[in-house]
């Protein structure tokens, strides 16, 4: 197919995601890419290896259709405050920002004032490394998007918004709100990081060589985070995070106590509930308790 006869879409920033994006799109075949990444040798080997198809400048912004945004949440909003004005009426725009209150009431605010559509995007898909080197074409398989509209989005938009990310390779389309999103992101990410970033602290972690298996190794694996954009999200999101850290404080605490008293028979009883607990989520019960 033509490059005229494809949709154009813009990437900005080829790190992990946005690298991932741009190959699974050339995979694809559907569309052209074009982007844009502050380290110009980034820009030039994704060109070089024909991740691109060009680059993403001032002039034919205007041309893309639809435009992601794989940047840090504060980045993000300062690429749509800059470009907003560049930004084709009718096209779509996506982030990847991690939570989505914040970052949507200030998207569709722009999208308002300048005709284009903003559709709030978390691809839950990734690895403990960063950067472009490490992306691949097959990131978001079998992964979910979640997609964050704007209420009561046209069905035609949220339609061209599931074939566009099933065609990134994503198994499934999930449709919720930016509020929702945020509650729930707070336990089932940035939590774990929280604790896998403190649990690394530990001065045992020095001499665990050759006593550790596959439990430390899951979780540990997320402690080796960038702690530039996860500062961010934890910000982003505080309330649901503390509310996070207060619970699994207290959990732990009781743990502790049972141990301190020698209370045998609690502390069979706190890892009895632990455990149905978990049989429950992998029975897709939606309410364990």
């Amino acid at each position: 197919m033509d490059n005229m006869q494809k949709a154009t879409v813009g990437i900005v920033g080829l790190g992990l995601i946005g690298g991932s994006y741009a190959k699974a799109l050339q995979e694809n075949g559907k569309y052209r890419v074009l982007a844009y990444d502050i380290d110009n040798s980034v820009l030039g080997f994704a060109k070089m290896t024909g991740a691109i198809n060009g680059s993403l400048i001032d002039e034919n912004l205007p041309e893309c259709d639809y435009l992601l945004i794989a940047l840090y949440p504060q980045a993000t909003e300062s690429y749509l405050n800059a470009n907003a004005h560049r930004i084709k009426k009718g096209a779509l725009v996506v982030d990847t920002v991690g939570t989505k209150q914040g970052i949507c009431l200030f998207g569709q605010q722009l999208a308002k004032e300048h005709g284009f559509i903003f559709c709030g995007g978390h691809p839950m898909a990734g690895t403990q490394f960063s950067g472009f080197k490490y992306a691949r074409a097959s990131l978001f398989h079998n992964a979910v998007m979640i997609l964050t509209p704007k209420p009561n989005e046209d069905l035609h938009v949220l339609d061209k918004l599931k074939t566009f990310f099933l065609d990134c390779g994503f198994a499934r389309i999930n449709i919720t709100t930016p509020e929702k999103h945020d509650e729930v992101i707070a336990f089932t990410s940035q939590l774990a990081h929280v604790v896998s970033n403190a649990y690394i602290k530990s001065p045992t972690a020095l001499m665990q060589r050759n006593f550790s298996a596959g439990s430390y190794k899951d979780l540990t694996r997320v402690a080796r985070l960038n702690e530039e954009m996860w500062t961010q999200l934890f910000m982003e999101n505080k309330d649901n995070l503390l509310f996070e850290l207060d619970t699994i404080i207290a959990n732990l605490q009781e743990y502790r106590d049972a141990l301190a008293d020698e209370d045998a028979p609690r502390l069979k009883a706190l890892l009895r509930d632990g455990r149905i607990i978990k049989e429950r989520t992998l029975n897709g019960e939606r309410n364990p308790h």
